[in-house]
C-alpha cells in the first residue's frame, strides 16, 4: 500500500514534535513495598519530524508504547525513546506520562490501613546526541498551620491543605515513596485517607505543635533533597489552599548540584 507519510515534503519546514497525546493505557511500575504496581498512565510521545518529511507513523507509537508498558522503569524509559527515533527515523524522542499512584498508609496511632492516591508524572527526553534527560514528578497533599494566627491568637490557628510538588533529576533510583516521605516530614503533618478519633487528635495536635510558612516547607524540603546525593537537580512548589483568605499561598524554589 502507498506510504503517504513518507513522501517528500517540499515546504523545507522542519517540526519540532509530532506524535500522539492523551494516551490512556494500562502499564506496570516498579513499587519499594509490593515490587509492581498497576495504573493507567496517560501518555504523550513525541518525535521531531525533519523537513524532507510529509508525517510521521502514528500507529507506531503505541505499538512502541504496547511492548514496554508491562515493563516501564527509568532504564525501559530510555529503550522506548530509543525505539522512538528508530522506528519513526527521528533525531529525537519525547514522552511524558502522568500516572496515579497509590501509596499504602497506616493511621498514627490506631495503625488502621488505607490508600492515599498522589499524582505522579516523568518527562523524558533522549536528545540528538542520545543524551537521555529524565524528570520524576511528584505531587502529595500535606496540611499546614500558620505561625502567624497560632502566635496571635489566644485559641488554636487557621491550618489547611496544602500540595507539595517535586520535580527532580537523578543519578540513581529514587523512589516515589522517598519522596512522598521527604514532603511530608517537611510539612506540618501529613494527610490521611482514614482517621479515627485517637489519630484524628494526633494529627490535629502535630500539625499545632508544628506550625509552618510555605516558605518553611519549601527550605525544610529543600535541606532534604539536598542531603540525598542520588539528585542532581529539583524544582519544589508549595501550594496552601488557604482556609481563612480568598487566595492561596505559594512558595517555589529550584537548585542544582
Amino acid at each position: 500500500m502507498k506510504d503517504i507519510q513518507n513522501e517528500s515534503d517540499s515546504r523545507n519546514i522542519p517540526i519540532n514534535k509530532v506524535g500522539v497525546g492523551d494516551v490512556r493505557y494500562p502499564i506496570f511500575l516498579k513499587d519499594r513495598q509490593h515490587g509492581e504496581q498497576h495504573t493507567i498512565g496517560t501518555v504523550d510521545m513525541y518525535v521531531n519530524l525533519p523537513e524532507n518529511f510529509r508525517g510521521t507513523h502514528m500507529s507506531r507509537f503505541i505499538e512502541i508504547l504496547h511492548r514496554h508498558a508491562n515493563r516501564m522503569e527509568l532504564q525501559n524509559v530510555q529503550e522506548i525513546l530509543l525505539d522512538m527515533k528508530h522506528h519513526l527515523r527521528a533525531n529525537e524522542a519525547h514522552m511524558r506520562m502522568m500516572f496515579p499512584y497509590t501509596i499504602e498508609k497506616h493511621a498514627p496511632v490506631t495503625g488502621i490501613h488505607s490508600q492515599l492516591v498522589i499524582d505522579c508524572a516523568f518527562d523524558a527526553t533522549l536528545d540528538k546526541d542520545n543524551q537521555f534527560i529524565f524528570v520524576l514528578v511528584v505531587t502529595v497533599p500535606v496540611q499546614t498551620v500558620c505561625p502567624c494566627s497560632k502566635a496571635i491568637s489566644e485559641r488554636g490557628a487557621h491550618n489547611q491543605r496544602a500540595y507539595v510538588t517535586v520535580k527532580l533529576k537523578m543519578t540513581k533510583m529514587v523512589w516515589i515513596e522517598e519522596v512522598v516521605e521527604s514532603i511530608e516530614s517537611a510539612a506540618s503533618s501529613p494527610v490521611f485517607p482514614l482517621l479515627k478519633r485517637s489519630d484524628e487528635k494526633y494529627i490535629t495536635e502535630l500539625g499545632y505543635d508544628n506550625p509552618k510558612f510555605v516558605e518553611d516547607v519549601a527550605r525544610d524540603l529543600a535541606i532534604l533533597l539536598k542531603q540525598d546525593r542520588r539528585v542532581k537537580w529539583f524544582n519544589l512548589s508549595v501550594n496552601s489552599q488557604e482556609s481563612i483568605h480568598n487566595h492561596q499561598a505559594y512558595a517555589c524554589l529550584e537548585w542544582e548540584r
